[in-house]
């Protein structure tokens, strides 16, 4: 079983937002190491909506994160915050709009569009399907990789994202709708191709129904496991996530985990639940994206 450490943020400021990462890896019995000379972050950016929505990575935790990592490792790190371009989002439209231009001048950190970086290929087989990937050099030479997703609701088929899809956004192909018809075996093959070394969850706010804000920090070395127990604290039954139950068969991590920290029950009570009407959405959602609507609408 893995590790999964579940911390409450007593403050919505960049302090508070660092200690409390820094009591979640704690928990985990996780230690930054000097030698990670190259460190690469990837946020959550779901097309352009801000932190504010629960569907993006609030640039407070990415900058809280960057002070602990140059206390604990090096002022001199290199740090890389990356993501690709989407089907109905350009990532240097993303990065400026989402407050990361700002953030790279400030904490002088580089951001990098994985669509534009060099890249090698790699083969790899999930659920008996065979992908031929690019993998960004920007990855390939980072020497400690840190995956920060949000929790959100999503397509019926795939019902919740979290540190497994997030990594799908590393993938540079732009026009990732093509990879829809085999989602669950794609995002597998990705997290194969690109394994992260930590994931840590924002969750100050979250979307679920409705943005909320949780004030909730995960952390865990084994993304399956922090799926899992995400999958948890916002109601839905991971063994019914089908791209979680893959992962863990193909060997990227464990479905049962230890919790740590504050009660899950705690995070779970006050998670945006879905109702009636949010399943009803998310029924729309897929209708859009698997006929092609939603590419015009930017659902991808």
């Amino acid at each position: 079983m893995s590790l999964v450490s579940f911390v409450k943020i007593r403050k919505n400021s960049r302090d508070s937002i660092k200690q409390a990462i820094l009591e979640s890896l704690k928990l985990i019995d996780y230690r930054f190491q000097k030698q990670s000379k190259n460190v690469v972050i990837k946020p959550n950016m779901c097309y352009y909506w801000d932190y504010s929505t629960g569907q993006t990575t609030d640039p407070k935790f990415v900058a809280a994160l960057i002070d602990l990592i140059r206390e604990r490792i090096s002022t001199d790190t290199n740090i890389s915050i990356v993501e690709s371009d989407a089907s109905a989002m350009t990532c240097k439209y993303a990065f400026k709009m989402l407050g990361y231009e700002k953030l790279a001048q400030d904490y002088n950190v580089k951001l990098i569009n994985l669509s534009e970086d060099k890249n090698g290929i790699i083969e790899v087989m999930a659920g008996g399907e065979a992908f031929r990937l690019k993998v960004p050099q920007t990855i390939q030479n980072a020497d400690l990789k840190i995956n920060i997703p949000k929790i959100k609701y999503t397509m019926e088929n795939i019902k919740i994202t979290c540190a497994l899809k997030n990594i799908f956004g590393c993938n540079p192909y732009p026009k990732k709708f093509r990879y829809h018809p085999k989602l669950e075996q794609a995002i597998v093959a990705i997290n194969k191709a690109m394994k992260f070394d930590l994931c840590l969850i924002d969750g100050i706010i979250v979307s679920g129904i409705q943005p909320r804000k949780l004030g909730l920090v995960m952390a865990s070395k084994d993304p399956v496991a922090i799926d899992v127990a995400a999958a948890e604290v916002a109601g839905v039954n991971p063994r019914t996530i089908r791209y979680i139950q893959l992962a863990s068969r193909e060997g990227l991590g464990n479905t049962e985990f230890i919790p740590k920290g504050e009660p899950l029950d705690y995070f779970k009570d006050r998670y945006p639940k879905k109702n009636l009407k949010g399943k009803m959405m998310s029924k729309v959602y897929s209708l859009a994206v698997n006929t092609g609507l939603g590419k015009r609408l930017g659902l991808e």
